[in-house]
Order: C-alpha cells, then structure tokens, then sequence
C-alpha cells in the first residue's frame, strides 16, 4: 500500500500548481493533507471521487487556517475527527480513519513561531498528543501516524542546528518531547529506511532562495508502532515535487 502525506499550505493552492497530476501519476491508496485552509464546499472533490476515493475533511472554524483532510480508496470501518480537546479540534487538526487491519491518523501539529503564545500552545499541544497517543495504542493494534510535526528531531534534520537552536522548531523542549515520544515505541520510518542521511528535507522557507539551496527542515514524518517494523517497504520525499512549501511524503507498506 501507497500512503502520501503533505502539508499542502492550501489545498486549492496546490491543485492550481500540479497537486492533481503528482497524485494522477503516484496513485496511492490513502492521502493525507495538513493545513488545506478550505472548507469541504470549496474543495474540488470531483476530482478525488472519479478516481474513487472517499473525503473525510476537518475544517477550522477560523476560515482559510489549518485543518486536515483524509482521501482513500480504502474504505474504512470508522473515521473520528479531533482529538477531544476544544482548542485543536477547533483548528481541525486531527483526523482519525479505522481500517480493519491498522489505524490510520493524520495530524497538523501547531507552530511556535508567531510568539510566545502559540508556543504555549504548542507545547499544551505536545502534552496532550502523548496522552492521546497513549490511548490510541491501546485501543488499536496497528498505528500509522503522519503529519507535520512542526519539530527537527536532529542536527541533521536541519540546514543550520546552531543558528536555529533557539528558534520553534528546534527547540531542546521540543526535541526532548520528540525523543521521548519516538522511544514510547514508534520508528521514524524516514530514519529507518535512512539512518545518517543528511540534506533530506521536507519545509523550505519561500525566503532567501531556500528550497533553490536546499536550506531547509525536515519537520513532516510517517511514525508507525514497532510491530509493523517487518512491514515498513520505503519512505521517500518527493523534494522535486514544488505544490506548497513542503514536500511530499511517501510511505510504502505491506499491509491492507
């Protein structure tokens, strides 16, 4: 199975630079966006539908911010949106899709750097994705979890550690929290397949020629639970595919 996930800065956005033939020419089975910044009446969803997949679509409520879309052509037992919590699930930010077989969710972590306040808020968001996380595993076997994380894990995960070592993103807090939640049993699929590859991003600022120079972060992630370990098939980023500031994922795994 094929599973795609991008920050896509913008659904219509994307669609209106490629998005649409990059997902003709991959067809993948699942799709997963973060911050589509539309609601479900202003997506062009004949597109999806003639090619067999379901929407599920979590809008924010603050018109053209965040929110989280799921795409399958594998239909599921049950989908949840949010993640019990009034602020992130007013931002949309959590998607839940129950297949048969594995779990499936897709997240849009919050962004620290607009100041102190969002900060706060993304470290709250932090606490209560481990405490979901908790639940999750035991309330499901199988877990594939996607999203922008909005954090660097390691040096080589940025293009410049200790001229961003003070900024969101890169903070020890932040890092620390990622550690520890990788170490609570999921792989970084990316560093599985890759374990010391370095310049492998997958966020340029439009700034200063980043993406032109490969100045980047690599802040979006597959996470799968270690039982899958033996399933994982390939991690990918798709660096030429230019639809948003971010690059696709790609994850190939043997389950259905």
């Amino acid at each position: 199975m094929k599973i795609i996930s991008l920050n896509c800065n913008g659904i219509r956005a994307a669609a209106s630079k490629g998005l649409h033939e990059f997902i003709e020419k991959q067809a993948p089975d699942i799709v997963a966006f973060q911050e589509i910044k539309a609601e479900k009446r202003q997506i062009d969803l004949s597109f999806w539908r003639e090619r067999k997949y379901i929407p599920y679509i979590f809008s924010a409520k603050k018109k053209g911010y965040s929110g989280t879309a799921v795409f399958t052509k594998k239909k599921p037992v049950k989908c949840i949106f949010g993640m019990e919590h009034e602020l992130f699930d007013f931002e949309g930010r959590n998607i839940i899709v129950e297949y048969k077989n594995f779990t499936f969710i897709n997240t849009y972590y919050p962004s620290g750097t607009s100041g102190t306040e969002r900060q706060d808020i993304k470290m709250k968001f932090l606490e209560h994705m481990s405490e979901k996380k908790a639940e999750w595993e035991k309330k499901y076997k199988n877990l594939i979890l996607c999203g922008d994380v909005n954090i660097c894990h390691a040096e080589a995960d940025i293009h410049n550690p200790k001229g961003n070592e003070k900024n969101s993103g890169f903070l020890p807090e932040e890092r620390k929290w990622l550690s520890e939640y990788l170490e609570s049993g999921l792989i970084d699929t990316f560093r599985h397949f890759h374990p010391k590859k370095k310049d492998s991003y997958t966020w340029w600022t439009y700034r200063f020629h980043a993406r032109e120079n490969n100045k980047g972060w690599r802040i979006d992630y597959f996470f799968v639970t270690k039982n899958l370990e033996k399933k994982l098939r390939s991690t990918s980023i798709a660096k030429d595919v230019v639809v948003s500031d971010h690059a696709p994922l790609i994850l190939e795994i043997a389950i259905r």
